[in-house]
């Protein structure tokens, strides 16, 4: 399944709308002059707004789970933006909203 690479400068959220960063992307290969980011990378989830009871757990974090399957960057597969995702501790997705569109990965 072929999709857009995602990269550091890519808007990414959890599936309550609190912004996801990765928190070690892989710098030595770019795109628009931003590092890719690798299914390795565990991404921080600040300010989540899940609007449940107080005692809900809000997403902290998240993984993604599956990536290219024919392109790697340091032996790794590069997250896409329609990658499978899980937050933690709820299990939430993270949602690629928008990121760069010149280049596809399977």
């Amino acid at each position: 399944m072929a999709g857009a690479i995602v990269h550091l400068g890519a808007s990414v959220t959890c599936a309550h709308g609190g912004p996801a960063v990765p928190t070690v992307p892989y710098s030595r290969v770019t795109l628009s002059g931003h590092p890719v980011v690798t299914v390795a990378a565990p991404y921080e989830i600040a300010h989540c707004n899940l609007q449940a009871p107080a005692d809900a757990l809000r997403c902290t974090g998240g993984q993604w789970l599956q990536g290219s399957t024919r392109v790697f960057a340091g032996g790794r597969a590069l997250v896409l933006d329609n990658s499978p995702s899980i937050c933690v501790p709820n299990g939430a997705a993270m949602l690629v909203l928008e990121c760069q569109t010149r280049v596809n990965a399977i």
